[in-house]
């Protein structure tokens, strides 16, 4: 049994661009490492019990077997202190240098070593997000070429999510191992695509298929046969594909589902996308999701700036969270909302390809740690709320939802290649406006 789980978020991305050269430390940028203890001090007096809080994989892990733990010991320490539960981000769009980058195939096994040894040093913590969005992840890093490896073609994207999907399900295992009750939280961007025109309904289809690829592998589900002839085509085997059906992992498994008004896209004949705006909504597209595996949700990210008027943002948050209410009331399990982040972010409004230190408006405080509107407005929506939604007392998956989903899509596999390969460098993968 697990309270409902109100959280926030400290934004710690650390993807490389320019060809590595340039590493982008959200929690250097936006100040966490100089105010980390005032930070926590907010979450504790806006009344939040969870965090989602990772520590920088690229100053803590310094090579196989080799930590550097100072910082982590200390703002762990602190939050359990504090009475915060953290959900413990382990890998949040980034590798350390000597890694290289997701298309290292000993990633990993790697990365199963460091989620081992993490899990022995803080065998207190219980909530983990193993692997953060890995279908944002691969898709920018290896198809629009925008991060990390910075490459541009199927047969690499799909490497590089059959990469992190390995890394979630062998971290997981390894976790379990030690604490038999932890519950895994896979934050994933929920997306949709919708169609133009007549001629563009295949290509939607096909990437509202694809969309799904990571959790697909993840959670062990059958690929639908044009998503598996695609990674096929693209460089996996039947063995890799084996791999997953018979380790991927559901029980005590949580979808977080990430939902920004840039989640809905346009889909053209030719391939090209454009934003969309909220058009379906959360509650429509997080069904989706829930109807595919059967798992509790939580809704684990969503912000939106505040807008000229400064009130666009808690506008935002009242809709998200009153989305999140009705899918309670439908029936679907709801364990949890996130307003993400605690403070405002760093060039997120052109994912942070260009470091132009550019400061979204869309935290609950700003980069001075004074309170925003959207903060007032999370902070009584906990104090209205707290006691009036109970906890959830059922983890295990729904055996009738899910397991024997089949989707109808049959995309032709070449309108997968062409159309995953036109990148519209004007579309913003951004998470935000």
């Amino acid at each position: 049994m697990i309270p409902f789980m109100f959280a926030t978020g400290i934004e710690n991305s650390y993807p490389t661009i320019e060809n590595g050269r340039v590493r982008r430390d959200q929690m250097e940028e936006c100040g966490h490492y100089r105010n980390w203890r005032q930070d926590f001090a907010l979450v504790k007096e806006m009344g939040i019990g969870y965090l989602r809080y990772g520590v920088p994989l690229h100053r803590v892990w310094l090579g196989p077997d080799r930590y550097d733990w100072e910082f982590s010991d200390e703002a762990f320490g602190e939050l359990r202190r504090l009475g915060i539960e953290p959900i413990a981000d382990l890998c949040h769009f980034g590798v350390p240098d000597w890694v290289g980058n997701f298309q290292n195939p000993e990633f990993p096994a790697l990365f199963r070593q460091y989620a081992a040894d993490f899990a022995a040093r803080y065998p207190w913590i219980r909530f983990y997000t193993p692997v953060n969005e890995m279908y944002v992840c691969a898709r920018f890093s290896a198809l629009y070429g925008w991060w990390n490896e910075q490459q541009s073609s199927p047969r690499a994207y799909v490497a590089a999510a059959k990469h992190l999907a390995q890394a979630s399900v062998m971290a997981m295992q390894e976790i379990a191992r030690r604490r038999p009750d932890a519950l895994f939280i896979q934050s994933e961007s929920t997306e949709y695509f919708h169609p133009c025109t007549p001629q563009a309904v295949e290509f939607a289809e096909a990437l509202n298929e694809i969309r799904f690829l990571s959790l697909d592998m993840n959670y062990g589900h059958p690929l639908d046969p044009s998503a598996r002839a695609f990674v096929l085509d693209c460089g996996m085997t039947e063995a890799d594909l084996r791999y997953f059906q018979q380790q991927g992992m559901r029980r005590n498994c949580v979808i977080g589902t990430d939902y920004y008004v840039t989640n809905e896209h346009y889909i053209e004949p030719d391939g090209t996308r454009t934003a969309a705006g909220e058009l379906l909504g959360y509650t429509t597209i997080a069904r989706q999701y829930y109807e595919r595996y059967g798992l509790p949700l939580m809704h684990t990210e969503t912000n939106r700036d505040e807008g000229p008027q400064g009130d666009e943002a808690s506008s935002w948050l009242r809709r998200q969270w009153s989305m999140m209410l009705s899918l309670m009331h439908t029936g679907v399990p709801m364990v949890g909302f996130t307003w993400y982040s605690l403070t405002d972010q760093v060039d997120w409004d052109d994912s942070l390809r260009f470091n132009r230190g550019h400061v979204n408006a869309r935290g609950l405080y700003d980069l001075d740690r004074q309170i925003r509107k959207a903060g007032c407005e999370y902070r009584k929506l906990l104090a209205d709320w707290r006691d009036r939604i109970g906890p959830y007392d059922e983890l295990e998956p729904d055996p009738q939802v899910g397991a024997n989903h089949r989707p109808d899509t049959e995309a032709v596999i070449d309108n997968l290649r062409r159309l995953l390969m036109r990148v519209d460098s004007h579309d913003s993968g951004a998470k935000a406006e």
